[in-house]
């Protein structure tokens, strides 16, 4: 049976989406915001190298640790909420982050 989560998203005009996504296909949280048609820039496509994907996490839920590429892109950004902010590209859905809550960051829409 395919593991489903809800991951509610605020986005860049403060409309609220709670969308479903499985978690046996790997994806990443801005993959899934993308196959559900909201904006995010995600210039570099996903390798850490942007932080135009960047959410800030709205509740604590188990998040894994952050790479170190993904640290450093986030000290070299601006306009960051750390230790809320996190790259959607790097943040991989599985069962433990259903229920996360996160808001598109400043800089992320198209």
């Amino acid at each position: 049976m395919e593991a489903v989560i809800n991951i509610n998203i605020t986005d860049l005009l403060g409309n609220k989406h709670q969308i479903k996504v499985p978690t046996d296909m790997g994806l990443n949280l801005m993959e899934a915001i993308r196959a559900n048609d909201m904006q995010i820039k995600a210039t570099c496509g996903g390798m850490a190298m942007c932080a135009s994907c960047h959410v800030v996490v709205c509740n604590s839920r188990a998040l894994p640790p952050m790479s170190e590429d993904e640290e450093a892109m986030l000290d070299d950004a601006f306009l960051l909420d750390i230790p809320y902010s996190r790259l959607s590209c790097q943040l991989k859905l599985t069962p433990e982050l259903d229920g996360l809550e996160v808001k598109l960051g400043e800089g992320t829409g198209e």
